[in-house]
């Protein structure tokens, strides 16, 4: 008796029918600094010009278990938008530029139109950030997974000025808080648990008239295109992840500032408001983005130009003493 790969769980064929069917797909976040087409053993992508002492910066991450969400209640169209947002929001930090991203898709046995799903959706977060998908990979490993069950990884490479590098926070700069679209992508532990262990809620059930799934699988906001926008007014940006504004702000902050945050200030989502009944207050700026995507750090004399030009508003100040931030 003899054995094939397909036997043992592996479709080399649906690979490639994968392949081909996200192929169009891909190449509409090509420019003209991507060399070659799809389907080589790497990507290649030329360095733009106009770089002074130019640096390139890499970031990568993954969904964490907001994906567990995604493929059980079988939606997949958003989950590859975060999976670029959660890198290229990461890179802009150091000021610099997504260039080009790769992904890394999982699974026991390939589902092609699940796989095309998240492509798109990666697809679709490569175009808002203005970076190319030059490459990827497929790995089918069964025995690795369960049925149904699959993994991200993500991969951004951007390209900066060396001495724009490091943050340039300073006393007396202002806080302005750029709005999140949701949870973004972290704490989702935490989430899975509230709202489907202790209140045993449904996916269906409804927050304020939406549905509960279509509030947790808001995809994550890209701030690409706001940094390029308010690049020359900012003096430090940081992106609100896992840790929330407490954990994350202070690292653009040099050791002798302190940033102080005003909770009433705080734009805090409907979906926060409706945690903070079953979650310590605490806990919940600790885990989550609590509304606030990034914080831009910004002189006084450039606060209105931002304001201006972006959905910002102010949350707080820069003041010497001990670095961290205060919730006031």
């Amino acid at each position: 008796m003899k054995v094939s790969y397909k036997d043992a769980g592996v479709d080399i064929d649906a690979g490639n029918s994968l392949v081909e069917k996200i192929k169009p797909v891909v190449r509409e976040t090509f420019n003209e600094n991507v060399v070659g087409g799809i389907g080589s053993f790497a990507g290649a992508f030329r360095m733009p010009k106009g770089y002074k002492n130019p640096v390139l910066l890499s970031a990568t991450d993954g969904v964490g278990t907001k994906l567990k969400l995604a493929i059980d209640s079988k939606k997949f169209d958003t989950v590859g938008i975060d999976l670029v947002a959660m890198c290229v929001n990461d890179l802009i930090c150091n000021f610099g530029e997504p260039l080009f991203f790769l992904d890394y898709y999982a699974t026991g046995k390939l589902d092609v139109e699940v796989a095309s799903e998240v492509i798109k959706g990666i697809a679709k977060g490569c175009k808002e950030a203005e970076c190319a998908l030059i490459g990827g990979e497929t790995a089918e490993m069964p025995g690795m997974y369960k049925e149904g069950d699959l993994d991200l990884a993500g991969f951004a490479v951007g390209i900066g000025e060396e001495d724009e590098l490091n943050p340039k926070v300073k006393e007396g700069d202002v806080l302005i808080a750029l709005p999140s679209s949701g949870i973004h992508s972290n704490g989702y532990s935490l989430v899975r648990k509230l709202f489907f262990e202790k209140l045993n809620m449904k996916f269906d059930d409804e927050i304020n008239g939406e549905k509960l799934i279509d509030i947790l699988l808001t995809p994550t906001r890209i701030y690409v295109k706001d940094f390029k926008r308010l690049k020359p007014f900012i003096n430090a940006l940081a992106h609100i992840t896992g840790g929330g504004i407490v954990e994350n702000f202070p690292r653009v902050l040099p050791n002798n500032l302190e940033a102080i945050v005003y909770k009433e200030k705080i734009k805090v989502l409907p979906i926060f408001e409706f945690m903070s009944k079953y979650v310590d207050e605490e806990e919940m700026f600790r885990t989550f983005n609590m509304g606030v995507g990034m914080i831009l750090a910004v002189s006084e004399d450039n606060v209105d130009k931002v304001l201006q030009n972006s959905d910002g508003y102010i949350i707080g100040e820069i003041i010497k003493g001990k670095k961290g931030v205060t919730l006031r």
